[in-house]
């Protein structure tokens, strides 16, 4: 059944930003836009005894895990956090989204193949290889393909991706 009001779970590393809140609001002004709600991580209920260290992080595991049910499908910001990949934590999110049968789209502000953001890349006769000699898989997506490949959806903004992702909810 297509929901009227799609839930959607906003993932990225925007909750690292010195704007989160503002960049949450403004990814749920474009949901609400679009007919659909955003739940951003900053929005979980996050216990207030949960402490801090190990605690507050299971804490935060288990309210984000909430949202994530909540939602009928995920937005991810996929640019390259920290890493040539996107930050690891919306990879977790993206997996959980997928296996819990979640559509996912995701967008990256950075153009380009994987393998060519991938540091001392070299190319081998056997294919792309790192400075250690492993191989740098070379699919020519935009990163990981257990990431790139499960999306339903890739754009180059939140806007497009979000346009993509609802026009999948409604065919469903």
């Amino acid at each position: 059944m297509k929901p009227e009001c799609p839930v959607i779970y906003l993932a990225g590393p925007a909750v690292f930003h010195p704007d989160a809140a503002g960049i949450g609001r403004r990814l749920q002004a474009l949901c609400t836009a679009a007919g659909c709600k955003g739940l951003f991580p900053l929005d979980a209920e996050v216990p207030g005894d949960a402490g801090c260290g190990p605690a507050q992080a299971a804490a935060i595991l288990q309210a984000n895990l909430a949202l994530l049910e909540r939602a009928d499908a995920v937005l991810a910001d996929c640019t390259p956090f920290r890493s040539p990949s996107l930050d690891p934590g919306t990879a977790f999110e993206i997996g959980y989204a997928v296996a819990r049968g979640k559509p996912v789209a995701g967008w990256s502000e950075t153009a380009g193949a994987y393998r060519l953001r991938v540091a001392q890349a070299v190319r081998c006769a056997s294919g792309w290889r790192d400075a250690g000699g492993w191989v740098i898989e070379d699919f020519g997506l935009p990163d990981n393909l257990m990431i790139s490949a499960s999306l339903v959806a890739m754009a180059d903004d939140p806007a497009g991706a979000l346009a993509q992702l609802l026009a999948h909810l409604r065919a469903r």
